[in-house]
């Protein structure tokens, strides 16, 4: 596979992101949300616009105050108000969030032979990366397969395979983190990539990550694949089944979906609370009645 050798790597502020990221007149979702507070605030702006210095001015305010800050890949129709697959106007980016082992995993994607090289790089943390590449001729549908194989393929967070999904914003301090660590962005290619050019099996293993679950493990999927929706549910009857505190697995599902919930902590309460009563009608169902267990102790007196 052809790789891009006639540029030179740079690396970009957040307005230079966004205007290569972007032509200037594409709508661009981008997203602030506060740690502390929960509080989240979308705007939708032209790209010109986002990479002025009235826009970043006003989102460096937000991310001193305790915000972190996103941009989502794709850009939004004329007339769309909300990040919604409805409201894409076209597939311009697929994508990696290595949040595991993400050295090693970026390493073995600049030597993969199956995929091309990527665009931007995005540094969110020490060790931890965002890729992104630059593409075209993708439907929703095949953008959203090949996110998926990417991150079986390559180890990257499967919450983060939608086409709707925001990454880092570079040049803004990462608000996760105790420390202050500023996103970076490391711009190495200037090609335009299509289908043909990733050459990733669909069929192989893919290994489902979760809060609380053991990420080394590689499980097979069910033949329908779950969304990440499901997948919450399920892990919230597991772990409210196995005694954990329901408290702490809305903070774990919190913490996972807090980049692509609008309000994560208010999903992962509603989650939690959904399974509480779906485990609490099983029991009460399966439940012996006074009858059953008189019977039963009339059946142990006769043996």
């Amino acid at each position: 596979m052809s790789r891009d050798t006639t540029f030179t790597p740079k690396s970009l502020s957040a307005s230079e992101y966004v205007r290569e990221l972007f032509e200037s007149s594409d709508n661009v979702a981008v997203l602030v949300r506060n740690r502390g507070t929960g509080k989240t605030v979308q705007r939708i702006a032209k790209a010109e616009t986002i990479a002025g210095p009235e826009f970043q001015e006003w989102l460096a305010v937000h991310n001193t105050s305790g915000s972190d800050v996103f941009v989502g890949m794709n850009p939004i129709k004329d007339g769309g108000y909300s990040r919604t697959k409805d409201n894409l106007k076209e597939i311009r980016h697929v994508y990696l969030d290595l949040d595991k082992h993400g050295d090693q995993s970026l390493e073995a994607i600049r030597n993969s032979p199956s995929v091309p090289a990527p665009n931007f790089v995005l540094d969110t943390s020490p060790g931890k990366h965002q890729v992104v590449w630059r593409v075209s001729g993708f439907s929703q549908d095949e953008a959203e397969s090949l996110l998926r194989n990417l991150a079986n393929q390559f180890g990257g967070d499967s919450a983060a395979t939608d086409s709707t999904r925001v990454l880092r914003l570079p040049g803004f301090a990462n608000r996760k983190l105790s420390e202050t660590f500023i996103v970076q962005v490391h711009h190495e290619s200037q090609a335009v990539h299509t289908p043909r050019d990733f050459v990733i099996p669909d069929d192989s293993p893919e290994a489902p990550k979760h809060m609380g679950e053991d990420y080394g493990r590689r499980r097979p999927m069910p033949s329908a694949h779950k969304s990440q929706s499901e997948q919450d549910w399920a892990y919230a009857k597991r772990a409210l089944a196995r005694g954990d505190d329901p408290e702490v697995v809305i903070k774990r599902i919190a913490d996972y979906r807090s980049e692509d919930k609008a309000d994560p902590d208010y999903y992962a309460r509603h989650t939690v609370h959904k399974a509480q009563a779906e485990l609490q009608r099983v029991q009460t169902t399966f439940l012996p009645s006074d009858s059953d267990l008189v019977d039963a102790k009339e059946t142990s007196r006769e043996k």
